[in-house]
């Protein structure tokens, strides 16, 4: 029996390094959010769950027509941990693995997630972690029996408590895909994702 993975998005930051709200960006003819959630809807995934906190009436809306859970972290101003945790606490008891996804990674290969599925499914590890050349990048699969070690960490360690932890715990899965290390924390990020979609 294969087993169950949630998709969980974090999109509820609020932008500033970019200067605009960079999820409601245009991105494929469509918004960088809106690009992200119909990826992985299209993938072999049990749910895909949305943090929303900055402008969630806004990101929601953008998403209203897409079988996609959303979720607003009232205290997203206090950090990433609080969304990781946030999701990771509404993903259904029946789901075998969780993949975090960070909202800013419009350009999310289908190969990549599919990648991560496939060894999640036949390796024993509990965390993976894609790399390309040796570097690691996003989104991450956790296995549910760190649901609860999650919700418990401290904000100030963030989610590599948990790395530091497991050591031995966790894989990673080379993927051709450069993207991987990449995010849209300014603008010229923004610029250089749209450019190389030509």
């Amino acid at each position: 029996m294969a087993k169950k993975v949630t998709a969980v998005v974090l999109a509820a930051g609020l932008s500033e390094r970019m200067g605009e709200f960079k999820l409601l960006l245009p991105f494929r003819g469509k918004t960088v959010i809106e690009t992200l959630v119909d990826t992985l809807l299209e993938l072999p995934l049990r749910g895909v769950w949305v943090v929303l906190g900055h402008r969630a009436e806004d990101v929601a809306a953008a998403l209203v027509d897409r079988p996609a859970e959303r979720i607003v972290n009232l205290d997203y101003e206090e950090g990433m941990l609080s969304s990781i945790q946030c999701g990771f606490g509404m993903v259904p008891d029946e789901a075998d693995g969780i993949l975090l996804c960070l909202g800013d990674q419009p350009w999310l290969s289908p190969k990549v997630v599919r990648a991560l599925l496939e060894t999640f499914e036949s390796a024993d590890r509990g965390i993976l972690i894609p790399a390309f050349n040796g570097r690691r990048g996003h989104p991450i699969l956790i296995a549910m029996r760190y649901r609860d070690e999650v919700l418990d960490l401290e904000d100030s360690g963030g989610l590599r408590q948990l790395h530091e932890a497991h050591p031995d715990d966790i894989l990673e899965a080379p993927v051709g895909d450069e993207s991987i290390l990449s995010d849209m924390d300014l603008p010229e990020d923004y610029d250089r994702a749209v450019a190389r979609e030509g």
